[in-house]
């Protein structure tokens, strides 16, 4: 696949900038590579502060525990991806708004790297989780399913939909993104982060139809 030249990619840059202002150089990076681009974080970083962009402040914690929830163990560490629907993930983005914020959840499958379904909220709370989780069950089951520790995936609400269809419930150590490596079916390391469920979801909604 060719480099992108300079010119072309600071472009391409600006231009999703504009749609997404709240991304910074990490999730501009995933971005790109998701559109078939060969570049690093440490360029994209260079150009977007040559080109004065930079992400908006996140908004409220999106990954707080509740204290009375049950946390899971971490099930994913090496595990080798062979087939779709082993391991689904989800996160929650703040999305800024001219006035206040709004969350975007997002179920990703891991093998496929497809954004199953994703739901917007003006609250943080479980409910549309839920919904969203109802939705891609819907369609089907994973073996493992993976988020971080906030309390709207510890809620018995959401682990007890997990456990009704015999799904194992994965989760990340407290506030952080699935940094750990996936591998896929020949060995080869997905550098992919589970922040990336909102870019695809972002990708996926800009090119239907």
């Amino acid at each position: 696949m060719a480099r992108t030249s300079q010119q072309s990619l600071m472009r391409i840059i600006d231009e999703q900038y504009l749609r997404t202002p709240f991304f910074g150089s990490r999730q501009m990076t995933d971005w790109l590579r998701l559109n078939g681009h060969q570049v690093k974080r440490k360029r994209i970083q260079r150009l977007m502060c040559i080109m004065g962009l930079e992400g908006t402040v996140p908004g409220p914690h999106t990954s707080k525990p509740h204290p009375k929830n049950k946390v899971y163990p971490y099930l994913l560490r090496g595990l080798v991806l062979r087939h779709s629907n082993l391991v689904w993930s989800a996160d929650i983005t703040v999305i800024p708004m001219p006035v206040g914020f709004m969350y975007l959840v997002a179920i990703i499958d891991w093998y496929s790297r497809y954004a199953l379904t994703w739901r917007l909220s003006n609250t943080i709370d479980t409910p549309f989780c839920l919904e969203a989780l109802d939705h891609a069950l819907s369609h089907a089951h994973p073996c493992i399913f993976n988020s971080d520790q906030g309390r709207q995936f510890t809620s018995v609400d959401f682990t007890g939909r997990l456990l009704e269809n015999q799904i194992l419930i994965s989760m990340d150590g407290r506030s952080r993104a699935l940094d750990n490596v996936l591998l896929n079916d020949s060995g080869a390391a997905s550098s992919t982060r589970i922040s990336i469920c909102v870019n695809m979801a972002l990708y996926q909604h800009s090119n239907r139809g």
